[in-house]
C-alpha cells in the first residue's frame, strides 16, 4: 500500500506516529543523562529541548488521533536495539551513551526528506515522509467535517508547563487545526521548508530554532551553524567542544538479565523500569481522556532520571562500561533477553 485509503487506516497510522515519536525518546533520554550537570551543557541544553519537543509531537499525535475517534495507546514500548515503528528497516536505534554512534543514530532519525521525495505512509525512509502521507490523508479524509467527532475532552490543551519552550499543544477540531499539528511535528525535526530552521516561528509566532536535525549536525561536527548558513553549506560558525571523555561510559542496550536475579543492580533496574512502566502507563491514561495525568507523568519522569543517572555511576564488568536504564517495564517481550 502507498497511501492511506480510509478513516480506518488514518487511525491506525496516527498510531504508527505515536510508536514513531515514543521510540525516539528513550535513546534521547539515555544520551541526555549520559553527560551529567558538570561537563557538555551544550549538549545537554539541546538534548533536553528535543527531547521536550518529542514529548511535544507525542502529544499533538494523540490528540489528532483523539480528534478522530481513535484510541491512542503507550501499552507497547519498543525493545532495543529496533528500527523505527514501519519504517525500511535500513538502521537500528539503540539505547548508547552521548557519542558519535549515538549521534549518528539521531542524524538517521532525524534526516530531512529528499526534495521532491514521495510520501510514504509504509516502509518509509524518513519520519517526514511518513508524515507527509499522513498529512495528505488527513487532507482528503478530513474533508468531511463528520470525521472530526471525537470528544473534546481527550484533547491536552495548549499549557507550556509541560512542554518547557518547546513548543505547545495545539487543540484539534477539524482539518485545519490538524495539519498544523502535522506541519509542526516536521518542522521541528526536520526544518521548515528547505530551512535549517524549525517552523515554530511561523506556527506558533516563536523566535527562530534550529530543527533537530541540525542540532544533531553541530554537535556531529563540532561547530556551530551561522547566520546565512543552509543546509548545503552546513555549519561555518564557531566551534562547538563537546568531551566526550567526561560522559557516563553507559553500556549500550542494558537488560535486567545482565545482573544476577537479587542482585543490587538488578533490583536498580528493575525499579527504574517501573519508574517507566509508571510513566507509560500514565501517558496512555493521559491520551485517552484523562489529561490532568500528565502533572504526575512529569514527576515519573524526574524520578526515572534519577534512577538512571544513579545506574550510571555503576560501574559494571572490567571494561569500564555502567549500568544504566533498559527502558524495559515488566511484562514485556524481551525483557529478559540480552539485546545484540
Amino acid at each position: 500500500m502507498t497511501g492511506i485509503p480510509d478513516l480506518k487506516a488514518l487511525r491506525e497510522h496516527l498510531q504508527t506516529a505515536i510508536r514513531i515519536e515514543w521510540s525516539t525518546i528513550p535513546p534521547y533520554l539515555c544520551a541526555l543523562w549520559s553527560l551529567g550537570d558538570t561537563h557538555n551543557r551544550a549538549a545537554a541544553s539541546c538534548l533536553r529541548e528535543v527531547v521536550t519537543e518529542e514529548m511535544l509531537h507525542l502529544t499533538l499525535a494523540a490528540n489528532v488521533l483523539n480528534a478522530l475517534r481513535g484510541e491512542p495507546a503507550l501499552d507497547d514500548p519498543p525493545s532495543y536495539p529496533a528500527a523505527l515503528p514501519h519504517s525500511d528497516q535500513s538502521f537500528e536505534v539503540s539505547l548508547l551513551a552521548f557519542s558519535p554512534d549515538a549521534l549518528d543514530t539521531f542524524l538517521h532519525i532525524e534526516r530531512p526528506a529528499l526534495i521532491g521525495a514521495p510520501p510514504q505512509a509504509d516502509d518509509y525512509t524518513t519520519i517526514a515522509q511518513f508524515y507527509e502521507a499522513v498529512g495528505e490523508a488527513i487532507d482528503r479524509i478530513g474533508a468531511d467535517p463528520g470525521v472530526w467527532s471525537g470528544d473534546h475532552g481527550r484533547q491536552v490543551r495548549p499549557n507550556r508547563e509541560y512542554y518547557s519552550g518547546g513548543g505547545d499543544a495545539i487543540f484539534v477540531h477539524d482539518r485545519e487545526s490538524a495539519l498544523e499539528a502535522i506541519e509542526l511535528i516536521v518542522d521541528e525535526g526536520e526544518g521548515f521548508q528547505g530551512s535549517v530552521f524549525d517552523g515554530d516561528h511561523e506556527i506558533l509566532g516563536e523566535a527562530e530554532e534550529l530543527a533537530h536535525y541540525f542540532r544533531f549536525e553541530e554537535l556531529a561536527k563540532g561547530r556551530r551553524y551561522a547566520h546565512g548558513d543552509r543546509p548545503s553549506t552546513g555549519p561555518t560558525g564557531p566551534p562547538l567542544l563537546v568531551d566526550y571523555g567526561a560522559v557516563a561510559p553507559m553500556r549500550p542496550n542494558p537488560r535486567p538479565d545482565d545482573y544476577p536475579p537479587g542482585s543490587e543492580l538488578r533490583e536498580m533496574t528493575e525499579e527504574c523500569d517501573a519508574t517507566y512502566a509508571r510513566l507509560l502507563a500514565r501517558l496512555h491514561t493521559a491520551f485517552r481522556g484523562h489529561p490532568h495525568e500528565l502533572a504526575p507523568a512529569v514527576r515519573d519522569m524526574w524520578a526515572l532520571e534519577y534512577q538512571a543517572v544513579a545506574l550510571m555511576h555503576v560501574p559494571v564488568g572490567e571494561d569500564g562500561l555502567t549500568a544504566g536504564p533498559a527502558f524495559s517495564p515488566p511484562g514485556s517481550s524481551r525483557r529478559g533477553s540480552r539485546a545484540r
